[in-house]
């Protein structure tokens, strides 16, 4: 749902004035250091993009998921690294205190989320749960007015950076289903709580990632989301029906830009006595390519208006996320084939962009975790 539709354009706007003006230029610099400039980290902040899906009384834009969207296909034209720092905070490292927090929750912590004072991050994933995320391990023992976590959380993105951090943990030890999982606040400087190094990726450099442990560490109970426990996992997966529409929006936005790319390529580059643009075969890679990403936007949007509904959109966000993920990869493809000789090196870009998309189809649930939710729940319904 868009409530201002020229208020709305403004902020897109302003969103594609700061990538092309700001982002765009210091993207080899942010691949070679690995780090994102402090005075673009400030910027971000000081444009609100720590706070876009933050409730306006707290802070933030309180944009709809069709707008949010929208800004997503914006911000992803640059490298993925930008956005990864700030999304977390829109994403599933926020909106677990959003949809279920407490009052007290949400006024202590959503501010300090909105401005990017805070960096939020999710800790669900561990070494031996993954896809199979029900089978965590990490337990929360209640003692008290606390509860005291111990295990291991791996592939946690941003966690170097994190203020706080979403944990899902087992509160109920004889139940080995998601009803014994609950979701919990942790502070970054919590004692008991340590970081791993940061791992050394295939792509997104300038995103960074590694593993988060606790060891006996004590947390208040007031810091259990939504004062109850059981509720973790289901707190979980409403976290990432929305984090899965926020992928394929960005999917959608890196496609966009790769085309882009390997259009102007084949506009200048020239064999034969002419761009390589006028012959049929590079002409249907740029045609399916265009094609498919005009399909993804839609199937983006539908299921963001759904949302806006109030809509479960379980099934929707898993086939978004399936097709516009696995639509950025064969896209990215193309666009190295269509580059030739010149997409496999560093100079042009599309090499780099090539290895950080794919990361789109494994995180946030992978292409086949997304197929066996859509399949499960179509039996369901089938079923009714």
């Amino acid at each position: 749902m868009i409530r201002d539709a020229e208020t709305l354009q403004l902020l897109l706007d302003s969103l594609a004035r700061f990538v092309r003006e700001r982002l765009l230029p210091q993207e080899t610099a942010v691949a070679e250091t690995d780090q994102i400039p402090a005075d673009i980290v400030r910027d971000m902040k000081e444009m609100g993009l720590f706070g876009m899906s933050i409730p306006e009384a707290y802070g933030g834009m309180g944009l709809t998921m069709e707008e949010e969207v929208m800004a997503g296909f914006e911000i992803a034209y640059a490298s993925p690294a930008f956005r990864s720092l700030f999304a977390t905070n829109n994403g599933i490292g926020a909106q677990g205190i959003v949809i279920d927090g407490t009052p007290e929750q949400k006024q202590h912590y959503l501010p300090r989320i909105a401005t990017g004072e805070i960096i939020g991050s999710f800790a669900l994933t561990e070494p031996d749960s993954g896809s199979d995320a029900a089978s965590l391990r990490t337990s929360a023992v209640r003692d008290g007015d606390s509860y005291v976590l111990n295990g291991t959380k791996r592939y946690i993105t941003n966690a170097p950076e994190a203020g706080i951090f979403t944990v899902m943990a087992r509160t109920d030890p004889k139940s080995r289903s998601a009803d014994g999982i609950s979701a919990f606040i942790v502070e970054r400087g919590t004692p008991g709580l340590w970081l791993g190094q940061i791992e050394k990726k295939m792509g997104q450099k300038g995103a960074h990632t590694c593993d988060v442990i606790f060891e006996n560490c004590r947390i208040l109970a007031a810091n259990l989301i939504g004062s109850q426990e059981g509720i973790g996992f289901k707190t979980a997966m409403k976290v990432l029906d929305k984090g899965r529409l926020n992928i394929a929006a960005a999917s959608v936005g890196a496609a966009t830009r790769m085309l882009g790319d390997a259009l102007r390529y084949a506009r200048e580059r020239k064999q034969f006595g002419k761009p390589i643009g006028e012959f049929q075969l590079i002409q249907a890679m740029l045609a399916d390519s265009h094609t498919e990403i005009y399909a993804a936007r839609c199937m983006v949007i539908d299921a963001a208006r759904k949302r806006d509904e109030g809509r479960n959109i379980g099934t929707e966000s898993a086939c978004a996320k399936l097709f516009a993920s696995e639509m950025c990869g064969r896209v990215a493809d193309r666009a190295v084939q269509i580059f030739g000789g010149a997409g496999y090196l560093a100079e042009y870009g599309i090499e780099r962009f090539y290895r950080d998309v794919r990361l789109f189809r494994i995180f946030e649930g992978t292409s086949q975790i997304q197929q066996l939710v859509i399949a499960r729940n179509l039996m369901r319904e089938a079923a009714v």
